[in-house]
């Protein structure tokens, strides 16, 4: 359990990559005091988990009732993956996800801590993607919960982030952001091939 808790943990981190989002949080909470800037914190973790557990609990059953198969999804979900991971290892932001220059500022605060900061900027439609994938593999409760429990750690390490946020931003410093983002992309290529060949398995079971 140990084990695929772990397994399903550092997929999620690659690819969710809660550290992506802090230069956009920094500079939205400027403003904000401590305990405000903990708030929205809070609110955007609890959104991500939220999140988490719908692609959990009910994306496999969304894809029975729009008639995807699991293996088009996810080859589907691997090129979505793939390309993400060669945007981050040539320097550039997640193309599935907005960049911070690219938003507005938020009129209230906590107005932005769903939308855009949980969602897409923190587990965008690739995140959401490899959620459903994984728990379209689990067969009891027992394996949904090792999905669960992993998106549970992925929500405190987002959680602590962005509370810490203009401390990491200022340790890693921009340099330290794009090895963190590249090293991500390298591991996240990796991934991308395992589910493309999970979906090519899927549909041709003689490759297997």
């Amino acid at each position: 359990m140990s084990a695929e808790i772990i397994k399903i943990f550092l997929a999620f981190l690659v690819l969710i990559n809660p550290f992506a989002a802090l230069g956009y949080f920094v500079s939205a909470t400027a403003q904000h005091s401590r305990q405000e800037r903990r708030n929205t914190a809070r609110i955007t973790s609890l959104s991500v988990f939220i999140i988490i557990c719908i692609a959990a609990l009910a994306g496999d059953r969304l894809l029975g009732i729009l008639g995807i198969s699991i293996g088009s999804f996810r080859i589907a979900g691997g090129i979505l993956v793939f390309l993400i991971a060669l945007a981050m290892m040539n320097g550039n932001d997640n193309p599935a996800k907005p960049s911070a220059d690219g938003i507005a500022p938020p009129e209230t605060k906590n107005a932005f801590a769903v939308v855009p900061l949980a969602m897409p900027m923190i587990i965008g439609p690739g995140g959401i993607s490899t959620v459903i994938i994984y728990s379209s593999q689990a067969r009891n409760w027992y394996e949904t919960g090792a999905i669960l429990a992993a998106g549970f750690l992925i929500t405190l390490i987002c959680y602590f982030s962005l509370e810490a946020a203009t401390k990491v931003s200022r340790l890693l410093g921009d340099t330290g952001m794009k090895i963190v983002n590249r090293v991500m992309g390298l591991l996240l290529a990796a991934l991308a091939i395992e589910i493309i060949l999970a979906g090519l398995k899927n549909l041709f079971p003689q490759l297997g």
